[in-house]
């Protein structure tokens, strides 16, 4: 079927001959969000054991859980080729030589080939670009940035700890080196209504990224944004609203923007709310079928900045 909007797996088959899988790796590094170099405590929202598979154990070497996320997906696709994902917190907070020991163990594992960096704006610098720009010659390369909002008073709000213009900057640095750029961004942040999503979109979609990630907003026990809830609740999605709200926004992207994901799936024993009970794969189907039904595709509405 051919989706109503670029999505990550048909943007996959056309750079490679085979089939493709990321693994998350856990490397171990911490966040200068949390450590006391930017702030302490991190993201209002954040814990990173609601996105960190199960395979994924920062004691074990990088070796052992590319390895063991292998045999995790190799049961049901044999011939597949992986994509290292460094994905847990900050994953350019850390020497080069640091990070150049990291992805040559990462890339001299069988069938692994190619790279995912996700990492914040303001964790980048000259340096680090020149040795990123020589690893990209080498490999696939995709370095993925935390934005999670184009509206500065969100991200004081959630304690992100940058601006917006930083992850503009940032973005540009990378994608004048040639390198894949992606962007990650949350809807439904505490503030932060459908019609200032929207209102956000085409500001998203003005940045020189090839690769957009988009997940809703999830109230996770334990953290900051939880008590704020339980003191205070806000309005967290509906699967329909939500379903809705997505609708709109692609519409105001370019056409070319390869959209990764629209949701994020917590271990229901973390997750508060929002409780929809469904998987990824399925959240897709419903929205497929909302699109297709309303004739709604992306970049219908898009205009150029």
């Amino acid at each position: 079927m051919v989706r109503p909007y670029y999505d990550f797996s048909t943007w996959m088959r056309e750079r490679f001959p085979f089939k493709v899988q990321k693994i998350s790796i856990d490397a171990g590094f911490s966040c200068p969000n949390r450590d006391g170099r930017i702030a302490y405590g991190g993201c209002t929202y954040c814990d990173n054991r609601t996105f960190n598979p199960s395979y994924c154990n920062r004691k074990a070497s990088i070796t052992a859980q590319l390895e063991e996320g292998k045999a995790f997906f190799a049961r049901k696709y044999p011939e597949m080729k992986y994509l290292a994902y460094f994905q847990a917190y900050t994953n350019t907070y850390a020497s080069i030589e640091t990070l150049q020991k990291m992805h040559n163990e990462a890339l001299a594992v069988d069938n692994v080939v190619g790279i995912v960096i996700g990492t914040r704006p303001d964790c980048i610098s000259d340096e680090l670009l020149d040795y990123l720009e020589e690893l990209n010659k080498r490999t696939f390369l995709l370095v993925e940035y935390g934005v999670e909002s184009a509206n500065d008073d969100t991200l004081r709000r959630i304690n992100r700890g940058h601006t917006f213009e930083c992850s503009r900057q940032a973005i540009s640095r990378t994608h004048e080196r040639g390198i894949l750029t992606g962007a990650h961004i949350i809807l439904g942040l505490p503030g932060e209504d459908a019609n200032e999503s929207l209102r956000q979109a085409p500001l998203i979609s003005a940045l020189d990224i090839d690769i957009l990630k988009i997940h809703q907003m999830q109230i996770i026990r334990g953290t900051r944004l939880a008590e704020e809830y339980a003191e205070k609740p806000f309005h967290v999605y509906s699967v329909d609203e939500y379903i809705r709200l997505i609708a709109n926004y692609i519409q105001k992207l370019r056409k070319d923007l390869v959209v990764d994901r629209f949701v994020s799936q917590s271990p229901a024993e973390l997750l508060i709310a929002p409780k929809w009970g469904l998987k990824n794969h399925e959240f897709a189907n419903l929205l497929d079928q909302y699109l297709l039904s309303h004739h709604i595709k992306q970049g219908m509405s898009y205009t150029p900045k």
